[in-house]
């Protein structure tokens, strides 16, 4: 017989060790989403099983506050190794002479960046948030917009580019301390030789987020930052197909630009300044499983199929801004040079908002994004874009033939979004296309 308490013992266990089928259901129901649908949301993308691996492994249990060889805790010889790993494969795969792999997000490496570099209540200036830009770069809701003081820059209304004469102007007449390049709904390369040009003028550090583009850039198909900007950040799960986190990037180490002093008399250098905004600045630990799975992404980023990988999103996304155009659509700048373009539903739908249109398409298992679009004339609650991006549905092997059939499936739910039937139709037959791709390919 066993004593009571052996029982509540026993019993404890069995709870403890069950599996937890309610949150395990609720993960399959969102890999039979991913399955059985067609994703264009241009900042999302599928990972690698090893990257999976790695971020489900045993390193989710270690915390490593500091950096190697100089941590706050104790046994972190093994995650030392798996995170200097991280860097030097980075490093590499860009040309940098310094990275940091900790930052949780792409946000989170920008606010320490500015943590770095700015004071509260300096000027920067970033591309405007309803023009593409991203709520890190200045947004009055973030606290980019709500400890510094952001001065925005636009696209030229005739064109859907970047402004550069504008900008010019307008950092002439600001003097910004820094001046952010780089954008969440830009479909065009950046003229970052311009932009340093601009920089220089007014004594202003220049940044470069390449979030999206990252991808292509490290692939050589566009050009690359480091060669112009002082600092460059990005996320590591949009076009790069790594795990969800933060990078930050120096081609060359530089002297800290104010000329401040430690207290023992020496000039900090710029990576350390930026090491001490990251951590611990902005935030405590790193997610060492993270790091790791970073690690992984930057070695799949260093062989020669991912290059193929990119060159098909690449093509894809141009043929599918191309099938747009033919259908009447107008997409923001005329065309795409990277892997995502903007779409202004106004010119063939008046009345359909980027929200209705949104849940018209979700509902036909096509997944996109509500997005403003330059010069919008509704809220960003409402929307009158729809942005689209090739990474996700190329990495489930798709190629350009199937870019034409998507936008074809588009066009059929949003000339009727109303419609039960048409978006069950629609449905069932990107759920029978998707059979036949697996959530990666390569």
């Amino acid at each position: 017989m066993h004593s009571e308490k052996q029982k509540e013992t026993n019993l404890f266990i069995y709870n403890f060790m069950v599996r937890d089928t309610a949150i395990f259901d609720i993960i399959e129901k969102e890999r039979q989403r991913q399955l059985k649908g067609i994703e264009l949301i241009a900042s999302e993308n599928f990972v690698s099983d090893q990257v999976m691996q790695a971020m489900g492994s045993c390193l989710t249990n270690k915390y490593a506050e500091g950096y190697i060889g100089h941590r706050h805790y104790g046994g972190c010889e093994v995650v030392d190794m798996s995170e200097g790993l991280a860097i030097e494969r980075l490093c590499k795969l860009y040309g940098a002479e310094y990275a940091n792999v900790q930052p949780h997000s792409g946000a989170q490496a920008n606010g320490a960046v500015l943590l770095a570099v700015l004071n509260p209540g300096d000027k920067f200036m970033g591309l405007d948030l309803a023009h593409g830009g991203h709520l890190s770069h200045g947004s009055l809701v973030n606290t980019s917009g709500l400890i510094y003081k952001p001065v925005p820059y636009f696209l030229n209304k005739e064109t859907g580019r970047v402004d550069y004469d504008e900008m010019e102007k307008t950092a002439k007449a600001e003097h910004p301390k820094l001046i952010i390049g780089g954008g969440s709904a830009y479909s065009r390369e950046w003229d970052y030789a311009r932009m340093r040009k601009i920089a220089d003028e007014v004594g202003a550090l220049l940044m470069i987020d390449m979030a999206h583009p990252a991808g292509l850039i490290a692939a050589g198909l566009l050009d690359n930052p480091l060669k112009y900007a002082h600092i460059v950040t990005s996320t590591t799960h949009k076009t790069l197909r790594g795990p969800r986190g933060g990078i930050i990037l120096l081609g060359k180490d530089f002297d800290n630009p104010w000329g401040k002093v430690t207290k023992k008399g020496v000039i900090r250098k710029m990576s350390s300044i930026l090491n001490s905004a990251v951590f611990p600045g902005m935030q405590g630990g790193p997610l060492e499983h993270v790091i790791a799975a970073k690690a992984v992404a930057f070695g799949e980023a260093l062989q020669p199929e991912f290059k193929e990988y990119q060159t098909q999103v690449k093509k894809n996304a141009a043929v599918m801004a191309q099938a747009f155009v033919d259908k009447g659509y107008a997409v923001v700048s005329g065309g795409t040079d990277n892997h995502s373009m903007l779409i202004d539903l106004r010119p063939k739908f008046p009345e359909l908002t980027g929200k209705m249109a949104e849940t018209a398409l979700v509902s036909a298992d096509i997944t996109t994004n509500m997005n403003m679009v330059p010069f919008d004339t509704r809220s960003a609650f409402q929307t009158s874009g729809l942005r689209f991006g090739t990474p996700a549905i190329t990495t489930r092997g798709a190629k350009e033939n199937l870019m034409v059939e998507i936008v074809e499936m588009i066009d059929t739910v949003l000339s009727n979004p109303e419609s039960e039937a048409n978006i069950k139709s629609v449905r069932e037959k990107v759920n029978s296309i998707m059979k036949d791709y697996p959530l990666f390919a390569w």
